[in-house]
């Protein structure tokens, strides 16, 4: 009965969609071009944003992401190209904006090779007895569920170069752990997600930190210092980290996430929904006749990360006397993480042949295994760079915010607050947090004079950095929530639906500490004022969902009890 009501909806929303593009035709057929450069009337305008509010919201309502995701890129093309049938197909297909542009772009390529990488070596560490070392290592010394949660937390904090890599790499090593404490995938999805871009946004030593950087384009100031000093002013960032803490210690759940920890705790169902992606490759394998260790996941990690660091640093010259920082900073990440990837892997291939936990022919089934499990992955991906592309560069969004604030000159102390706003906004339409802060950042230094209002313009870059990693955790088009997805083998809506209720319990807080930063402008009561916000907010939480699900509460603190019972 649901599916038939949503299938029903979905036919709604499409029909509703027709109409629209319709209207916006006969509407639109003779307007003028409004933004140089573009090709469409729709450029500039708020129609720019319209194909992923339609991905978007068609996802939301059918919970099937592909349909939604291509449907959203036909909207794009159709408007792209004026409602003209074949040039829509052109468009959509072709090599300027369209799929076969995104998959010919080198830096998308590059991504797409170092998830395939990462899938073989995390069929190789199963293999190869690796993940059920570190599980029952993990059964071991991990004894609480909170105590599992921190962990990761504290993980994707040590993995701050990257955040694609962060989410793989903390996905794999943590699923062996996290599954022993019955938590559930959607709640894994969410550690990673939230210890990713946040993580990567508060590292100087990132790629997130060059590629902001490299976007403040300014002689008042360099981008670097800037991104510097905007990290004690990142509330959303920094509250999301605190919110893990406090709800991992508090054991606090709400909304569709506390479902899915109910059924993982006294059903020991850790997905709650029908779909189960990567089905079977969680069931970890030991060696027979081998003993295995936890170096035989740590050792591969860890010269991933450390080949991932040396050749991100080599592609932006450092050996060639550029400096360490300016090496990030001018680095190509997409090639460093796919060349540093491909080093782990014949790492991770060699090791086990010297261990002999792996036979030479049933190491190289990890090859074909390891795509499979990245396909679904790489498709949304792919459909989600599409969206983007037309969004951003056939459509001219960015024109679009430049307007929106050209009038916000008297408006300066409660404009980082809006800033915020405008960027999740974005970031929750396009699906890109890089693409967000490449639009803003700009934009926060033209409208504060660093040498005038040093302070607002720190604040400022902080509010479109947090904007733009908070409409990033609430959007399905997301490729680091993708990725996450991916990283803890979580059905992808899932891990957007449980995940959106958390972002939006910090978004109201950063919203108000930017507000009172403006006013303020002192970083430190201002911090603090933050951090007491974020945690009564949660307690409060905490008390009204303990209050009207007291037998899921007692049913879960009783499977707790039984399953530590023997610990």
């Amino acid at each position: 009965m649901e599916k038939k009501s949503t299938m029903k909806a979905y036919i709604v929303a499409v029909l509703l969609l027709v109409v629209l593009l319709a209207f916006l035709g006969m509407r639109y057929k003779d307007a003028p071009i409004i933004v140089e450069g573009a090709e469409t009337p729709f450029a500039g305008t708020f129609w720019s944003l319209l194909p992923p509010i339609v991905a978007i919201l068609l996802a939301l309502i059918s919970k099937e992401v592909y349909s939604s995701l291509f449907i959203g890129c036909l909207v794009g093309a159709l408007m792209y190209a004026q409602f003209d049938p074949w040039l829509t197909v052109q468009a959509i297909v072709g090599d300027e904006f369209g799929l076969l542009a995104n998959l010919t772009d080198g830096w998308n390529m590059g991504i797409i090779i170092f998830l395939v990488e990462l899938g073989i070596v995390a069929d190789l560490l199963n293999k190869g007895g690796g993940s059920e070392a570190f599980g029952r290592w993990a059964k071991e010394k991990v004894k609480t569920r909170a105590s599992a949660q921190l962990m990761t937390m504290l993980l994707g904090c040590l993995i701050f170069i990257d955040d694609y890599f962060n989410c793989l790499t903390v996905g794999a090593v943590m699923r062996p752990v996290t599954e022993s404490h019955n938590i559930s995938r959607a709640k894994l999805a969410y550690l990673i997600d939230s210890t990713a871009a946040p993580v990567c946004m508060l590292a100087p030593i990132s790629s997130w930190a060059a590629a902001i950087a490299g976007y403040v384009t300014s002689k008042q100031v360099n981008g670097f210092q800037l991104f510097i000093k905007q990290i004690p002013w990142n509330y959303y960032c920094l509250l999301t980290l605190l919110m893990i803490i406090v709800i991992s210690i508090r054991n606090i759940d709400y909304g569709p996430m506390l479902t899915h920890e109910y059924n993982a705790q006294v059903h020991n169902d850790l997905f709650t929904t029908p779909e189960r992606p990567f089905e079977g490759a969680d069931d970890y394998e030991a060696p027979a006749g081998k003993k295995t260790y936890v170096i035989d996941l740590l050792l591969p990690v860890i010269v991933i990360i450390i080949a991932c660091i040396f050749t991100m640093v080599w592609t932006g010259g450092y050996f060639d006397g550029v400096s360490f920082t300016d090496a990030f900073a001018d680095a190509d990440a997409a090639y460093g993480l796919a060349l540093g990837g491909m080093i782990g892997m014949a790492f991770t291939f060699l090791y086990f042949w010297l261990r002999r936990t792996i036979s030479f022919e049933k190491s190289f089934e990890s090859v074909p295994n390891g795509f499979i499990q990245m396909v679904s992955p790489i498709l949304i991906l792919t459909l989600a760079w599409t969206l983007c592309s037309f969004t951003r560069w056939a459509m001219f969004s960015a024109e679009f915010v430049n307007a929106a604030l050209a009038n916000a000159e008297n408006l300066k102390q409660f404009l980082p607050a809006v800033i915020f706003l405008i960027g999740a906004a974005i970031a929750f339409a396009t699906g890109t947090s890089w693409g967000t802060i490449g639009i803003m950042a700009p934009i926060v230094v033209s409208v504060f004079n660093y040498d005038t209002e040093p302070v607002l313009c720190t604040i400022g870059l902080a509010a479109a950095c947090s904007g733009g990693v908070m409409g990033d955790h609430c959007s399905p088009i997301s490729d680091t929530t993708i990725m996450s997805s991916a990283g803890a083998h979580c059905y992808h809506l899932n891990h957007v639906i449980t995940q959106i209720p958390y972002a939006l319990t910090v978004t109201p807080v950063a919203f108000v500490s930017f507000i009172l930063a403006g006013i303020i402008q002192n970083v430190v009561i201002n911090l603090l004022i933050a951090a007491v916000l974020m945690i009564i907010t949660l307690l409060v939480l905490e008390k009204i969902t303990r209050s009207r699900h007291k037998d899921m509460w007692a049913e879960m603190d009783a499977a707790n009890k039984k399953l530590y019972a023997g610990r």
